[in-house]
């Protein structure tokens, strides 16, 4: 491990980008595998080796669990295993759209509608026709 900080998750990336970082986790960390599987095992916890280098040979981003376990492996601290997380948590579940955003279309065509219909009723009946009636003589 370097005196260097560790690299963070990228803040708004895809899955290729995501496991770019990973590997600079890595890369950071200084260990190879076979150490990381050493490390994850100390802490009571499985990262084969085999699996841990199929999982940066990918652009697909792992599990929750054993990204944990793999950034755990590698130095990090709970706090930035969380970071990894979340970012991770980020690309399978993106934030929804603000919610105001659905409702103004219904809105303006809820108003247009009570314009129409204002309009509709408020307009001349037959009752407000007045009527004139010509008399003639013959």
């Amino acid at each position: 491990m370097t005196t260097t900080p560790p690299p963070s998750p990228p803040a708004a990336a895809g899955e290729a980008a995501f496991m770019a970082g990973l590997r600079d986790l890595k890369t950071w960390s200084g260990f190879s595998f076979r150490q990381l599987e050493r490390r994850a095992a100390a802490a009571g916890e499985a990262l084969p080796s085999s699996t841990a280098a199929s999982m940066l040979g990918r652009d697909r981003v792992p599990r929750a669990a054993l990204l944990a376990v793999f950034t755990r492996a590698c130095g990090l601290d709970e706090e930035q295993v969380g970071q990894w997380v979340t970012a991770r948590e980020r690309i399978f579940f993106p934030p929804p759209p603000p919610r105001a955003a659905w409702w103004r279309p219904v809105a303006l065509a809820v108003v247009a509608m009570a314009a129409a219909f204002t309009a509709i009723s408020t307009g001349p009946s037959s009752t407000d026709v007045e009527e004139t009636v010509v008399v003639t003589s013959r």
